[in-house]
């Protein structure tokens, strides 16, 4: 794939497929929800991280393509004197701050099993696929709105 745009899409493909291979052995009942978690969180929040990194590089149009996206709004070149730093990273960048993806692309703490006194069950973490899933939908939602505004230039 020779474009960011393309390398946003494609990880965000892939972060779908894992979130349904998760759904499915999670409806299987043959795995502990905290172990499925355990497996699948991390790999498909490395796909959304690269997604939303691929789409960062997308806005900012360099020359060519860097070997690796950049994590955060932060590790973007500095914009050019004279040139006006685009709504897009504002935007991201405040949601990186105090939002969504901020959390999505904080360190992999991933929810640790609970026992209750005196029982050594466990309770299955609140975050996980639901949450998972609520980034993907919302880097599309993101995706395509500021995709439609950087087609006009």
């Amino acid at each position: 794939m020779s474009s960011a745009r393309g390398q946003a899409n494609h990880a965000l493909y892939l972060a779908r497929i894992l979130l349904a291979a998760w759904r499915r052995d999670l409806a299987a009942e043959a795995v502990a929800t905290i172990t499925l978690t355990q497996t699948f969180l991390p790999a498909v929040r490395l796909h959304l991280r690269h997604a939303y990194g691929w789409f960062l590089v997308e806005i900012t149009r360099p020359g060519g393509l860097p070997f690796q996206p950049p994590q955060c709004v932060a590790e973007l070149p500095e914009v050019a004197d004279g040139k006006a730093v685009p709504g897009e990273l504002l935007e991201f960048q405040r949601l990186e701050e105090s939002g969504w993806i901020g959390e999505m692309l904080s360190a992999d703490a991933l929810p640790s099993p609970m026992a209750s006194s005196g029982n050594l069950a466990v309770s299955s973490p609140a975050s996980g696929l639901d949450q998972a899933s609520v980034w993907a939908a919302q880097l599309q939602t993101l995706f395509d709105r500021m995709g439609d505004s950087l087609d006009e230039y």
